[in-house]
């Protein structure tokens, strides 16, 4: 599954939290954005001896933050997450291809709110180097866009305007360095 990774190393390469952000952004009243991370998740990316690609993680929903409590408090509510019953999300990759030089493609299964879906996310890897500990770390940027209507997110409210309290596209933004740990 997926294409040579340019100048990466074979082995596993584990998401290090402390310098990566699992974020979000989605559109209120149809005219601001609205941001939020999630503190706590892990994934892994795998390159092959051949040069083939995998990743997958996972991130517990409990850990996000929108920098307002009752706002947060409402995400983990059964109107969107539904944390009691779909405490994480999860994303197993099923191909990688190459867009580019330093760019790629990941297809993928997303589970969220107890439903799987595919999904497509671009990565640009943002470059390899050895941190001052000896660790072997990559960057990469990685973006997409999901319905929360598809995982079945329905909560909303219609406008005077015609706009919705909450827009259905959700934008993805992941900032990922990674450590080799084989």
């Amino acid at each position: 599954m997926g294409t040579t990774a340019p100048a990466l190393q074979a082995g596993t390469w584990n998401v290090d939290p402390s310098h990566s952000r699992i974020g979000f952004r989605v559109k209120h009243l149809g005219i601001s954005t609205v941001r939020g991370d999630f503190g706590t998740y892990q994934g892994s990316l795998l390159i092959a001896e051949d040069g083939s690609l995998t990743a997958q993680g996972t991130v517990t929903v409990d850990s996000i933050d929108t920098s307002d409590q009752q706002r947060d408090g409402h995400l983990k509510s059964p109107d969107f997450f539904d944390i009691e019953n779909h405490p994480e999300l999860a994303f197993t990759s099923t191909s990688i291809t190459a867009a580019g030089d330093e760019t790629f493609e990941i297809a993928g299964d997303l589970t969220m709110h107890g439903i799987t879906k595919p999904v497509t996310l671009k990565a640009e890897v943002g470059g390899a180097e050895t941190d001052p500990f000896g660790n072997d770390r990559i960057g990469l940027e990685v973006t997409g866009e999901i319905s929360r209507d598809e995982y079945g997110m329905k909560f909303n409210q219609a406008l005077g305007s015609g706009n919705l309290a909450v827009s259905d596209k959700v934008k993805l933004d992941l900032d990922i360095s990674a450590i080799k740990q084989s």
